[in-house]
């Protein structure tokens, strides 16, 4: 058995070809498409989320929205930047979704990837210290998310306070209960994920990763896998760690599915993350079912992980990424053993 969710970048464009041509038509396409993916049985509703490009940003709204329009399905999120982030605004607003959506949020995080403008998180007020690059500020702020996740009071009350406080030092509230075991690193690079597994955080690895050994995509991310969970046990947490895999996957049942995707790219590529980072791009899966199954029993990082999250073609329109969900979870997951 697998979890299965869908990870959705949310593209807008004014295109007229776009079923997304604005930011409010994807915010509510996005929750109408968990709301489908809880009917047919999908197990999560994941976002990603970008600053300064036509994509999905501010994640809470839309976590917290969904949550309420929904009763089983996780809610997540493949991933957060922590450059850009407060840690204790951030713990305020997850805590919130979280109630809301009844214990149900899956936070990805991580130091994110490169974006739009030139060291955006500036923007947003924030600065590395000193001797610390933008990636060691984005663990940084990590780090800090999860010390405030555990509830711990902090702050001194005030002795004239407006309210009546409780005994001790305050924490932040809300406080969702059992949240910080619900939080993921989105790792690239084998490093990064033993450093999440000390941490006590799950692991996300998604259809790229640094390029660290020249084997295929797949083999790397198995490689990963294995590296945190052994840091896991090492780090002798108490609860069993959770590892996802993102990938781009379509059943060709009809002649739409094969107009779309009928010619979609069957091999890794090599790229460049920035001037030096080498980075590996997994391929697509597009083939009809008999196909698609024999294919995906060879992928070593599915194969690894607990959970798999399929990435949808948002601007297709909510109609048709139910459909694509749907061929997967009916002729493709049952003969791999995921349903």
């Amino acid at each position: 058995m697998k979890k299965i969710g869908f990870l959705s970048f949310g593209h807008w464009t004014p295109s007229p070809q776009s079923q997304a041509r604005s930011a409010g038509d994807v915010l509510r396409q996005s929750i109408d498409l968990a709301v489908e993916a809880e009917r047919l049985g999908m197990d999560g509703a994941y976002f990603r989320v970008h600053h300064f490009t036509r994509q999905l940003a501010s994640p809470f709204p839309l976590l917290a929205a969904v949550g309420a329009r929904t009763r089983k399905i996780e809610i997540g999120t493949a991933v957060i930047d922590m450059r850009y982030e407060n840690p204790h605004y951030m713990v305020e607003d997850a805590g919130s979704a979280d109630l809301i959506a009844g214990s149900r949020l899956q936070l990805g995080i991580s130091r994110g990837s490169p974006e739009q403008v030139i060291d955006g998180w500036r923007y947003f007020g924030y600065r590395p210290a000193e001797g610390e690059d933008d990636a060691g500020m984005g663990r940084r702020h990590a780090e800090e998310f999860l010390e405030l996740l555990r509830g711990r009071g902090f702050a001194q009350p005030n002795p004239r306070p407006m309210f009546a406080n409780p005994p001790g030092l305050l924490r932040l509230e809300p406080y969702s209960e059992g949240l910080r075991d619900r939080i993921w690193w989105g790792a690239a690079s084998n490093a990064t994920a033993i450093w999440a597994a000390k941490l006590g955080m799950n692991l996300q690895s998604s259809t790229l990763k640094f390029d660290e050994s020249g084997e295929p995509l797949h083999i790397q991310q198995a490689a990963q896998i294995r590296a945190f969970r052994a840091a896991w046990k090492e780090a002798g947490h108490n609860r069993t760690p959770r590892v996802s895999v993102s990938r781009s996957i379509f059943a060709l049942v009809n002649d739409l599915d094969r107009a779309y995707f009928g010619r979609d790219q069957e091999n890794d590529t090599i790229g460049f993350l920035d001037a030096r980072t080498r980075a590996i791009f997994g391929r697509s899966y597009a083939a009809e079912p008999d196909v698609l199954i024999a294919q995906l029993r060879q992928d070593e990082a599915i194969a690894e992980a607990d959970t798999l999250l399929l990435t949808v073609p948002n601007q297709l329109g909510v109609a048709y990424n139910a459909h694509v969900m749907e061929a997967i979870l009916t002729t493709v997951a049952p003969s791999l053993g995921w349903r």
